[in-house]
């Protein structure tokens, strides 16, 4: 008699590995977020050093919401450079048409897991497409990155609302003011897969 087929278990652990993993299969390092968020908020916070940067965007990665988000929207974007979707849709997230939003909705759920603040943050560089994100959108490379470029900018973006949030309890905390953490640190005791490196 065949074994019964096991009930399916999500693997926690399994997912953020494969976050990381694919971030780095297609070309994006943490250290190029970092920067993205660096830029949008060094001119509020002088004294910001690259190690926060990064350490945010390890924290909004660290949400299983924001993996998923990752996951979804990489796999999309390499069904469609291997021509392997239905047309139209096929044709709609090869070509990046600007009339299809998916990718940016898509981007909007990793957004507002820090809220509303995130969205303004997203809409900048989702415009000026600085650095890595200049990168992902250059067509002539063949490479489709129609949700990851979206995706890049929302995981920036919701790193930098975090820092905000996260320096306004500061201010609270050396004014002697109740607050309560916006979040808690989870993902600081775990070990985060380094860029280059691939997890176990």
């Amino acid at each position: 008699m065949a074994d019964a087929k096991m009930p399916y278990s999500l693997n926690s652990k399994a997912v953020a590995d494969a976050t990381y993993a694919w971030l780095h299969k297609r070309g994006v390092t943490l250290l190029e977020i970092a920067e993205l968020v660096m830029l949008l908020q060094q001119k509020y916070y002088p004294g910001l050093t690259m190690d926060e940067c990064v350490h945010n965007v390890e924290m909004v990665l660290s949400k299983r919401e924001v993996q998923n988000a990752v996951l979804t929207g990489i796999q999309l974007d390499i069904l469609a450079e291997e021509g392997k979707l239905f047309p139209p849709l096929q044709d709609m997230i090869e070509n990046d048409e600007g009339l299809y939003g998916v990718d940016e909705i898509l981007a909007f759920s990793i957004v507002n897991v820090y809220g509303s603040i995130g969205f303004t943050n997203y809409g900048y560089v989702d415009k000026l497409k600085p650095g890595v994100l200049e990168r992902l959108n250059d067509k002539s490379t063949g490479q489709v990155h129609t949700y990851l470029d979206d995706i890049v900018g929302a995981v920036a973006a919701a790193a930098s609302s975090r820092i905000a949030h996260r320096k306004q309890a500061e201010r609270e905390k050396d004014y002697g003011l109740a607050h309560t953490p916006e979040d808690s640190e989870p993902a600081a005791n775990k070990t985060v897969p380094q860029d280059g490196e691939q997890p176990e």
